[in-house]
């Protein structure tokens, strides 16, 4: 079975594009717990720092993340397809 590369970027952006609204609308409504989660996520302490949400860094954000997952989605399709020998 192959995978179309294409295709999977295509769903990896969007999956990236859903998450990261998902994602801001969570930080929007409940920064502090969402700062805990993402110190416990990287195992750091966060709770000196502070969100900085802007309409701007959300665009940008979203491009970004929906444009890696998809050159990512791209990359396994690509690999997974791969002749072995």
């Amino acid at each position: 079975m192959k995978l179309e590369a294409t295709k999977l970027a295509l769903a990896a952006a969007m999956a990236a594009a859903v998450l990261w609204t998902i994602c801001s609308a969570l930080v929007a409504i409940m920064p502090g717990s969402m700062m805990g989660a993402s110190g416990s996520m990287v195992h750091a302490d966060l709770s000196a720092m502070s969100w900085s949400m802007s309409l701007v860094g959300f665009v940008v954000g979203l491009i970004l993340w929906s444009l890696s997952s998809a050159v990512l989605g791209w990359l396994i399709a690509t690999f997974y397809n791969l002749p072995i020998r």
